[in-house]
């Protein structure tokens, strides 16, 4: 999922619409409230945040996804005006990952985008540690308190796919669709069964995958 925080209709409108030509998908804000109020639920892959906004500007905006530890490391890329040398300097140093001169063609915007995916996804094999639980990619083991748990293949991507994506709420059914495949036509209960296993197998870690009250489930930490 990409975010568009744009307040010009038009331009935010095009963005999404090639955004989803390119098979990605996208969902647009006009300001900075809408923006986190969307956090709160999903945090995306990557952002694209204009600096003129007409609310919080998009400097305060990267200001703020950067001093959060849910939001610290998602990639984000500033739309500047053409010739604010400051403004890009400042992103870039607050801790954006691109910057586009506006006005920019959208084939640019598409390549820009395609290299930050490419850049900050690049390491598959790292482990990722969460307070007490390692999960290590490569070999596909996860361990807590330094015991090694085991995971079935399901359950394995479930809990890689919620921790990865941290603060993201997914659906039963966008569960099924991404682990189980497109194809599987069992119950959306199947998720549910998987989701308590793995919670009882992870011990004392097992706070981090929370219920979303009629949605589904999501991680945080």
């Amino acid at each position: 999922m990409i975010y568009c925080v744009e307040d010009d209709t038009n331009i935010r409108e095009i963005e999404i619409y090639t955004l989803k030509s390119l098979g990605l998908e996208a969902e647009g804000f006009e300001d900075g409230k809408a923006f986190f109020t969307a956090l709160e639920n999903n945090v995306p892959d990557l952002v694209i945040l204009d600096v003129m906004l007409p609310d919080l500007d998009g400097i305060e905006i990267l200001k703020r996804l950067k001093s959060n530890h849910k939001t610290r490391d998602l990639p984000v890329i500033m739309a500047t005006a053409r010739g604010a040398e400051f403004e890009k300097v400042q992103a870039l140093d607050i801790g954006a990952d691109d910057y586009l001169a506006k006005p920019f063609s959208m084939i640019e915007m598409a390549a820009r985008v395609k290299a930050v995916l490419r850049r900050c996804h690049k390491d598959t094999s790292s482990v990722i540690t969460v307070d007490k639980l390692k999960i290590n990619e490569e070999s596909r083991t996860i361990s807590v308190n330094d015991i090694e748990v085991d995971l079935t293949y399901k359950e394995f991507e479930l809990l890689l796919l919620l921790v990865k994506h941290e603060g993201r709420v997914y659906s039963r059914e966008q569960l099924l669709d991404i682990v189980w495949g497109t194809d599987y036509d069992g119950e959306s209960r199947t998720v549910d069964v998987h989701i308590r296993t793995l919670r009882q197998k992870l011990m004392s870690m097992d706070y981090i995958i929370k219920t979303v009250r009629g949605i589904g489930y999501k991680a945080e930490f």
